[in-house]
């Protein structure tokens, strides 16, 4: 057999599989909208996104998955089957940290799929308050990062909302400098959002010394503006470059490889326990000496990992700190609910941000 008879062969198999693909998304769909029509026969009325079922599914396929693909590459696919699927029953509406380019919408898609609604907004206040009153279904903030830390913003505006989280998303950002200018030594000013100019500080140190650094709201805003702004360059993504069609004069200038932003999914209600959870709270408590670790002493005892402890002033008096704490495991857990009863009794201010399924990859 020769080589072309064996390449025809091997195309006509992988069009058989196209085909029967092809076939198996639509039964997958027809059976989404079934689930739809019984959901609203029991009497919801709701969306019917479930992120502890999607979280069960994107683990099981990444746990099964023979290759060559990888890991990630499936958890992709298999997420747009579920959002295409989902808008077949009822589109979701999610608010993301606008303009469009901006890591936050990059989070917002790894989480929903490309079959969402989405709607950039102009500040994390404002993402709050739109899912507060119900205009949206969900919205993504970003809340930490793995070399500057936290984003205050956003652990403010917990203090004050009744919106619950509801998942979290782990994405690994590449800056790039973006510029209508062909030359760096033209460029005399640099828009980013502060995180990536933070994350960016020694690469700018020695290679833009003498240039004005100049915080906007996010890195799609900074892309935005230097596209119109002679002398002036973005630091942004590579989706905002080809969005404002930036020509990039330097790629991956992060100053620490592995850079992560971590993204929380906020929404009305938490999701049910799925096994691989991670619960966040906030408390506070008078200051007393040792309260802190007090406070904190029933987690270890009841063996649960804790894995983030922030401060952020309380607004309840001066010098008065609220604690933002992550610990994995579900409210619902024996062990973490009696950890919270003990620790309930400690606090002056105590509520639970939300239990929701850790990041996929």
């Amino acid at each position: 057999m020769s080589d072309a008879d064996k390449l025809k062969g091997v195309r006509s198999r992988i069009d058989a599989i196209d085909d029967e693909i092809l076939r198996l998304l639509s039964e997958r769909g027809e059976l989404a909208k079934e689930v739809a029509r019984i959901k609203r026969e029991a009497g919801e009325t709701g969306d019917f996104y479930r992120p502890e079922r999607e979280h069960a599914i994107l683990r099981r396929v990444q746990e099964n998955n023979p290759g060559p693909l990888s890991d990630e590459t499936v958890a992709r696919f298999f997420r747009e089957i579920m959002s295409a699927c989902l808008a077949l029953q009822l589109p979701l509406k999610v608010g993301y940290l606008g303009p469009e380019g901006t890591f936050t919408q990059a989070a917002a898609l790894k989480q929903f799929g490309h079959d969402v609604q989405l709607q950039p907004l102009s500040s994390i206040d404002a993402i709050f308050r739109e899912v507060e009153s119900g205009g949206l279904h969900y919205g993504v903030v970003p809340v930490e990062n793995s070399t500057e830390g936290v984003v205050n913003h956003t652990l403010d505006c917990f203090l004050t909302s009744p919106l619950q989280i509801v998942g979290e998303v782990e994405l690994r950002i590449q800056q790039h400098l973006m510029s209508g200018e062909t030359e760096l030594n033209a460029v005399k000013r640099v828009y980013s959002h502060p995180q990536g100019l933070a994350q960016c500080r020694a690469w700018l140190d020695l290679n833009l010394p003498h240039a004005e650094r100049i915080t906007v709201s996010s890195t799609g805003e900074a892309a935005r503006l230097a596209a119109s702004d002679a002398g002036s360059a973005a630091i942004a993504s590579e989706a905002a470059a080809e969005l404002y069609a930036l020509p990039c004069l330097a790629e991956s200038i992060e100053d620490v490889s592995g850079n992560t932003t971590r993204f929380l999914v906020i929404g009305r209600q938490s999701p049910s326990a799925t096994g691989d959870d991670k619960t966040s709270l906030v408390v506070s408590r008078t200051d007393q000496p040792g309260g802190l670790c007090r406070l904190l002493e029933p987690l270890g005892r009841h063996g649960i990992n804790m894995t983030r402890l922030d401060a952020r002033p309380s607004r309840q008096g001066v010098w008065e700190y609220a604690f933002f704490i992550d610990f994995l495991g579900h409210v619902d857990d024996d062990n973490v609910q009696q950890a919270l009863a003990e620790m309930r009794e400690q606090t002056s201010l105590f509520r639970v941000l939300g239990s929701y399924p850790r990041a996929v990859l």
